[in-house]
């Protein structure tokens, strides 16, 4: 009998793997929308994100701007004042189009510098019938580029190595805030990180039961900042675990790769002051380092002060701090 019950333990505790895909997209990181999957810690999620406009893999409308969100998915154990790190194992582009706002946003630069240059219409129907204001980018899947279709520069080809991304990574947010999925806070949400990439893990704070897990927005290219206010829009391929982090003292959402750990300070974007958004970075910072890695605060404070940098994660939004891992204590 109890081999038989160690024999049962295994199997069920053995992690699986799921391939998941939503019927239905949601535009908020509310906890009142109902969970697309429960799954455990340690179990592989493979998956697949629409475009912000709504624009799955095959060019078919299937839910609507801005944001839609793949999720939530529902982590077993997660609960409030833990924390969930969501690695992103695989992150491939799935499509050979994606599409970008034509200019620069008046968030990110000076408005005599563009109001009257070019008009931030282009064409209706240029890329997606119901838009006027967005243009077209090629992605060559084999080749890892993209380029602009059109206008066509007569000094510049405008074409790039792809960086896949994603732009949406949150959990529901805390109380009964339903935040929508065109702005971000503490509970992750359209963060806009270009560091959100295959291999990074995302940490996130826990305020409801499974901590709700969304995700979407899918960029085949982006600056620092996102200062045309979007990504190379396009659909993705997406391969994720996660694992739930108890009583972890975690306040803002976190970044960690090969290369960093880095605290986001995550606000909405285009309407918070990157100064605001600074002090939220590294206090974060400093609150890990003291609690994770046992410094002393004056010594988190001189660490920051001498080996951080700073990300302008996106124009008068969301700063990030990193640190090298190879400055840290061993």
């Amino acid at each position: 009998m109890r081999i038989a019950f160690l024999l049962l333990f295994a199997l069920t505790a053995y992690p699986e793997t799921h391939t998941i895909k939503a019927t239905k997209y949601f535009n908020s990181f509310d906890h009142r929308n109902p969970a697309l999957a429960r799954i455990k810690p340690g179990d592989t999620v493979v998956t697949k994100t629409i475009d912000a406009g709504g624009y799955d893999e095959s060019g078919k409308k299937a839910g609507e701007r801005g944001n839609p969100l793949t999720g939530p998915f529902h982590i077993e154990g997660a609960e409030p004042g833990d924390a969930i790190a969501v690695t992103f194992t695989r992150m491939r582009l799935n499509r050979n189009w994606g599409y970008t706002a034509n200019r620069l946003g008046l968030y990110a630069i000076n408005p005599e510098m563009i109001e009257g240059i070019y008009s931030r219409k282009f064409k209706q129907g240029a890329v997606v019938p119901e838009r006027d204001d967005i243009v077209k980018w090629d992605i060559d899947l084999a080749a890892g580029t993209t380029r602009l279709n059109e206008p066509k520069s007569r000094v510049h080809k405008l074409e790039f190595k792809v960086s896949p991304m994603l732009g949406c990574v949150g959990v529901a947010a805390a109380g009964v805030f339903g935040p929508t999925s065109g702005i971000s806070g503490p509970y992750g949400g359209n963060m806009d990180y270009n560091r959100v990439a295959e291999g990074a893990t995302v940490v996130l704070p826990v305020y409801h039961a499974g901590a709700l897990l969304f995700m979407g927005d899918g960029h085949a290219l982006q600056a620092d900042g996102e200062p045309t206010g979007t990504g190379v829009e396009t659909s993705m391929d997406v391969t994720f675990t996660v694992q739930v982090r108890k009583k972890a003292g975690v306040e803002n959402p976190r970044l960690e790769n090969k290369d960093y750990i880095i605290a986001i300070g995550s606000q909405p974007e285009f309407a918070t002051s990157l100064d605001r958004s600074l002090r939220v970075a590294t206090s974060e910072m400093v609150n890990w380092l003291v609690r994770d890695y046992k410094m002393e605060p004056w010594a988190a404070h001189m660490l920051i002060g001498y080996q951080g940098s700073y990300d302008v994660v996106t124009v008068a939004g969301s700063m990030a701090l990193r640190i090298p891992r190879a400055s840290l204590p061993k």
